[in-house]
């Protein structure tokens, strides 16, 4: 059709229609196939050869002489689309035609394929995810130390194993391979799949990905031997027997050893004790709060213990820091310091090793112990949820033993005769020593003893006459 409304039509031997454009060029209507196809030849500009069969379905002929299948269409808001399908050469016509009425069924349903493949070509790599996942993720809902570990894991294992394949390409096959060559570091393993699984969660709400398509999902993470040790009662009186001395004789810097008390008050992390400020502690209401710790803003109630060993610490040159450094108060004292002081302390208290933060697993313990509901134990400890709580409860020897017999002990009030142990039993038959004992064992069916009766309801029990008959 011109502009001027006018169609212009050559009726080519036996099957084409041919139509002149506007432009100059020409649009052919026919049944697509090989011969047709094979047929079209370069005439200096653009023109399509339409299908019959499947409306929409083209072969667009460029001016060079280039032959690409493609599908016209429009979407439900009435877009104009025309995908590229592929050259003829790389599919056949039948192929494409078949991708034609794939494409379009997606049409009517309300999907672009045209969308989907610009997208496609515009998704990221991993390595360009890792960088928007520092950049507008993790920097701004993390903390330093966090980014830095995150960093890490991307430069040493993601990056290298997988910093080029597309984003939405990436399977679950892809990182199972990239645990299964971190196994001889199980806990690196396990902490670079926690990184790579919350860069696709976010992958997923950034549109790289359809939603719960993370192939993390379902990858096994390795064991971890590692586990913090309990101090037990015995230990923990002659530590605090020690400290006791060493704050009476001067063996111990007065700093160190109300960081270690203070740990135990507060079940806290070491890192809350080192950086804990004077202005955070409101004497009045015995409240202590820590603005920014681990897990946000944070705030404790002082025990009597706690109040009194905070009421009489010395403030030094007027440091900000209730544990400031040795050497210079108007920094916290150093983990390094900290940690190699706890470490002696143990050894002179003769405790075995446990680190810094076996104080918390143990002050968690005792406050499961105690009796006071889950929740008031959650958050004397600052633990989010119940499990992260319990990993930290230990199971002390003494009340599990003490449990057992309680239900030995209720076991027996109701079969209510007495536990009769197999020296006892064998007293009592005058049984001693049998083949089985000196090493010719045989089944017990087949053992034959005086003491020994007939099993009720077998065979020989409705042949063996009764006693007193």
């Amino acid at each position: 059709r011109t502009k001027n409304g006018l169609i212009s039509a050559v009726v080519v031997p036996g099957w084409l229609l041919r139509l002149s454009l506007e432009e100059g060029g020409f649009m052919t209507v026919a049944k697509l196939t090989k011969s047709v196809v094979d047929a079209a030849q370069a005439t200096g500009k653009d023109y399509e050869l339409r299908d019959t069969i499947v409306p929409g379905f083209l072969c667009k002929v460029t001016a060079s002489g280039r032959k690409i299948f493609m599908l016209h269409s429009r979407t439900n808001s009435g877009e104009r689309r025309k995908p590229r399908i592929g050259r003829f050469g790389e599919l056949t016509v039948e192929q494409a035609r078949s991708i034609a009425q794939d494409w379009m069924a997606d049409v009517r349903k309300g999907s672009d394929p045209s969308t989907a493949k610009q997208a496609a070509r515009q998704a990221p790599t991993v390595k360009g995810l890792c960088a928007q996942f520092i950049e507008e993720y993790s920097k701004t809902r993390n903390k330093p130390s966090t980014v830095a570990t995150y960093q890490e894991h991307i430069n040493r294992y993601i990056v290298p194993k997988l910093g080029r394949v597309k984003v939405p390409e990436l399977t679950r096959m892809d990182v199972a391979e990239v645990m299964r060559d971190m196994a001889k570091i199980p806990s690196t393993a396990n902490r670079t799949l926690s990184c790579l699984s919350k860069m696709l969660n976010m992958a997923e709400v950034w549109g790289y990905r359809p939603d719960g398509s993370n192939p993390c999902r379902h990858v096994p993470k390795y064991p971890e031997s590692g586990e913090t040790r309990l101090i037990t009662d015995k230990e923990l009186t002659r530590l605090y027997a020690y400290l006791n001395r060493a704050d009476a004789e001067g063996l111990e810097h007065p700093t160190l050893t109300l960081g270690i008390r203070l740990q135990f008050e507060f079940s806290a992390r070491m890192s809350e004790i080192l950086t804990l400020e004077w202005a955070w502690i409101d004497f009045e209401n015995r409240r202590v709060t820590w603005p920014d710790s681990k897990t946000g803003c944070i705030s404790k109630p002082m025990s009597e213990v706690a109040h009194r060993l905070l009421s009489n610490a010395e403030r030094i040159e007027d440091s900000p820091y209730v544990c400031p450094s040795i050497y210079d108060p108007n920094l916290p004292l150093p983990t390094g310091t900290y940690y190699n002081s706890w470490r002696r302390i143990l050894q002179r208290a003769k405790v075995p090793h446990v680190g810094t933060h076996g104080i918390r697993h143990r002050a968690a313990t005792d406050i499961a112990n105690s009796g006071i509901p889950l929740k008031v134990g959650m958050a004397l400890t600052a633990h989010k949820t119940v499990s992260m709580f319990m990993r930290y409860v230990h199971t002390e020897d003494d009340p599990v033993r003490a449990a057992a017999e309680k239900v030995a002990a209720r076991r027996q009030e109701t079969i209510g005769s007495a536990v009769v142990t197999p020296n006892t039993a064998q007293e009592a038959t005058g049984r001693g020593a049998t083949p089985t004992s000196f090493g010719n064992y045989r089944p017990y069916r087949h053992r034959k003893a005086p003491t020994r009766a007939v099993p009720p309801g077998t065979k020989r029990a409705s042949t063996t006459p009764k006693s007193g008959a």
